[in-house]
């Protein structure tokens, strides 16, 4: 399938609400990484409100578990993306799973951060715990006969390189930089995932949520920043222009339940979705200023042989492969 729109019917300011509006997900097995804060909460309620039974993956179970008491259709259960011995043993506890979001991020810190095995956190949390998790509930996605995988991503994927031979950031760390190369290995993966699994009902997809601002009031100096980018006006609240990218978290989770349920994509996959619908490319030069939000996809993120050689990599990296065995280190 061409990486362009279906004329969906959507547009920048639909919500999670008209994606959703008459739909029955009820029999949908979602696990949702990060399910209990940002997006992954809104894409949470949103798919249990329409009948999905959601598994919340999370570092934090204890506090995901008091923000859904009383919520029918949602579960909580421990998951550490930095840690393969967590992802492993979530794994092992899911045994059919219709639609897996990977939505889990690490917050970009101003000087490098390293996991255990010396990657660079942001790149370990959001590509290489993603990757691990994917193929080892591979199983899972099987035995639902049909599943969507459904990654977050980002417009900056446009401003990212992957750092082959570098996964810990030895030199020329930047928050941004770090975060660019996190969203751009997050298309890359679903394009390789779609051309891998898609013969077994499998299907892959990057999605571009919007900018989204979220609990600025918490950290002053973070708000600061974001007024200076025009997302938050003088009174500290968000800025919402969704036909300039900013949007509202129900606008923003509207892309990634379309995604993961949409009839519209039965046939479609290894594709990078923004504002409900298919992207078109774009591979003409932008900069990011308040009022121009480069978000569409580039044909670099699409490209099939870079896509091929970072799963390769990605299964250096983790020790994980398909197979289900431990790839040789």
């Amino acid at each position: 399938m061409p990486q362009q729109p279906l004329g969906s019917g959507f547009t920048a300011a639909s919500t999670t609400a008209d994606v959703l509006a008459g739909r029955d997900l009820t029999g949908t097995h979602v696990v949702v990484t990060a399910g209990h804060r940002g997006l992954g909460l809104v894409t949470t309620r949103a798919l249990a409100a329409a009948g999905a039974s959601v598994t919340v993956a999370t570092r934090h179970p204890e506090r995901a578990a008091e923000t859904f008491a009383g919520v029918d259709g949602v579960s909580v259960e421990r998951l550490d993306l930095l840690d393969p011995a967590s992802i492993s043993a979530f794994a092992r506890t899911q045994h059919e799973v219709h639609v897996l979001v990977n939505c889990a991020n690490f917050p970009a810190p101003q000087e490098v951060e390293r996991d255990g095995r010396g990657y660079e956190k942001q790149f370990a949390t959001g590509h290489l715990g993603h990757f691990q998790l994917t193929v080892e509930l591979l199983p899972a996605l099987r035995a639902a006969g049909g599943a969507r995988v459904v990654t977050l991503s980002s417009g900056a994927h446009r401003f990212g390189e992957i750092r082959w031979g570098d996964p810990g950031f030895s030199t020329g760390y930047h928050p941004m930089t770090a975060y660019a190369q996190t969203k751009l290995a997050n298309v890359l993966f679903s394009v390789e995932l779609d051309r891998r699994f898609r013969d077994e009902q499998i299907r892959g997809y990057a999605v571009h949520p919007g900018v989204i601002v979220m609990g600025a009031a918490d950290n002053p100096a973070w708000a600061a920043t974001l007024r200076d980018q025009g997302l938050l006006d003088e009174d500290g609240n968000p800025v919402i222009d969704p036909e300039r990218g900013k949007k509202t978290p129900e606008q923003g989770a509207s892309t990634v339940v379309f995604a993961a349920t949409h009839p519209l994509l039965a046939d479609v996959g290894g594709v990078y979705l923004k504002d409900a619908d298919v992207s078109r490319v774009d591979d003409e030069p932008r900069e990011l200023t308040a009022d121009a939000i480069p978000s569409e996809v580039t044909s670099a993120a699409l490209d099939p042989a870079t896509a091929h050689r970072l799963w390769e990599w990605s299964e250096e990296l983790t020790g994980v492969a398909p197979s289900g065995a431990p790839r040789s280190r």
